[in-house]
């Protein structure tokens, strides 16, 4: 007897760190649940292209601006639970749109906000991958323990550049980042940089070209800049293949969780205990936050610092201890 599969509808509309720490619910539904599972996933169009190699999404339903956009594609197909992840306005449009049951993540809103206007820690905030996976508690899905997942389409082009990046071990490093209060600055980078021996690939966007010009100018070692000359996917096969990762709390931090590797994670406004660490990254990760910044966490997104513009938590990261953390890692990396 063929029975028709469960039809499941999983909303996060952005952004890229977001929608990779999303990943366990996505596997958890597809092998967990009894029966035929048909996994359908809501999201920006900007970001569909992450889950185009997931094999555990069936389609992937992208918008532009508006999730009228996709409504009666979504309706038509008749979906008998929803998963919200991101919980705001357009998905409880969607949700009192189709009408299906649905299930929908705590944002912890209350208790980030005690702590980032306060200091109050009323007790921890849970990381947001188990509130994710909170959500399928009716499903009795229960989280495996294998991490993130990230996959590669096949056709990923791969080109002479990135081939030339990855004929000797290499650590990377993650310029980019959306707001000031997660981002180092040229002179932290050839700070941290310019010390070590290890070989350098630097990765980023658009934004961080000048950055990274910047730093190879000033740098008296060699590096491979690859800023603004990647697309997604490519950034994720150069972090694929390197040996470590230093980043701030960006989505290339979730990225680089999700395919295993040790990283070096820099925190400024933002800090760890809101509920987005590295998920089961590579076992010898190192967090690094600032000292004397009793403040802190400044703000949810890193938009705002409580010491002021001139003095970001993100500036006040120990030099050495950077520089130690990955000579650190890297030995344990390389060694035979």
């Amino acid at each position: 007897m063929n029975f028709a599969p469960t039809k499941i509808l999983v909303i996060r509309f952005s952004s890229i760190g977001d929608i990779v720490l999303t990943t366990p619910v996505l596997r958890a539904l597809s092998q967990q649940l009894d029966g035929p599972v048909e996994i359908h996933y809501l999201t920006k169009k900007s970001y569909a292209t992450l889950l185009e190699a997931n094999p555990y999404v069936h389609q992937v339903h992208a918008i532009e601006r508006t999730v009228q956009e996709v409504l009666p594609t979504l309706e038509a197909i008749g979906f008998d639970y929803i998963i919200d992840l991101h919980s705001n306005i357009r998905s409880r449009v969607v949700k009192r749109k189709l009408g299906s049951l649905s299930f929908t993540v705590s944002k912890c809103n209350w208790a980030k906000w005690l702590l980032v206007q306060w200091g109050i820690r009323r007790k921890p905030i849970p990381h947001i991958v188990d509130r994710y996976m909170d959500t399928l508690r009716a499903f009795s899905c229960q989280s495996d323990g294998k991490g993130l997942d990230y996959f590669l389409p096949a056709d990923t082009m791969v080109t002479d550049q990135m081939q030339d990046a990855i004929r000797c071990p290499y650590m990377i490093a993650a310029l980019g980042a959306t707001h000031l209060g997660k981002r180092l600055n040229a002179a932290q980078w050839i700070n941290i940089l310019n010390p070590i021996t290890q070989p350098v690939v630097l990765i980023g966007g658009k934004d961080e070209i000048e950055l990274a010009q910047a730093i190879v100018k000033a740098c008296t070692k060699e590096m491979i800049n690859l800023c603004g000359g990647l697309s997604l996917h490519q950034s994720a096969w150069i972090i694929s293949h390197s040996q470590m990762v230093v980043s701030g709390d960006t989505g290339m931090m979730h990225v680089a969780a999700a395919l295993k590797k040790d990283i070096v994670s820099l925190w400024g406004c933002t800090s760890p205990e809101l509920g987005m660490s590295p998920y089961l990254p590579g076992t010898h990760s190192v967090i690094i936050e600032p000292r004397n910044r009793a403040k802190r966490p400044c703000s949810k997104l890193g938009d705002r610092c409580k010491y002021g513009t001139d003095s970001r938590c993100i500036q006040q990261l120990d030099v050495q201890e950077m520089i130690s953390a990955i000579e650190t890692l890297w030995v344990q990396q390389t060694a035979p």
